[in-house]
């Protein structure tokens, strides 16, 4: 059977969770953050790409001495690619974090309080833990 396909039982945490308005929230400051960027960056490594095939007398003018245009391009595709992380760090730990750990902590206390309920296991940072005890392991050698 295709698992992938099964629906989700509506009492599910985790599809309250994803269909809740935080974490819609969540996605969509994460989106507007990261799909606008990542065009913009394709795209200057594409104006890069194309003015290095088809512009090369521009990309062989020198700047200063031996440096011309096509290497000032090269250093600065590092150099927003270095930009570009850090400012997604910035926006992730001031606007994603502080939502997804409450996000996490609404979520842990409502399967804290479904373990209760049902007599399950515990909830402890991703991880879900039996109060069964598992059986031995077999020397398998």
């Amino acid at each position: 059977m295709d698992t992938a396909h099964r629906p989700v039982p509506p009492d599910d945490p985790y599809s309250q969770v994803q269909a809740g308005p935080e974490f819609g929230e969540l996605r969509r400051s994460y989106r507007r953050f990261a799909f606008p960027l990542t065009v913009a960056f394709i795209s200057w490594y594409l104006l890069y790409v194309l003015l290095s095939n088809y512009a090369g007398d521009f990309m062989a003018s020198t700047v200063v001495g031996n440096i011309n245009t096509a290497f000032v391009f090269g250093l600065l595709q590092f150099l927003t690619t270095f930009l570009i992380a850090w400012w997604y760090a910035r926006h992730a730990n001031a606007r994603l974090d502080p939502r997804a750990d409450l996000i996490r902590a609404s979520l842990e206390a409502s399967l804290a309080n479904l373990d209760t309920d049902t007599g399950g296991g515990t909830f402890d940072a991703g991880t879900t833990t039996s109060t069964t005890k598992a059986a031995p392991e077999s020397d398998a050698r």
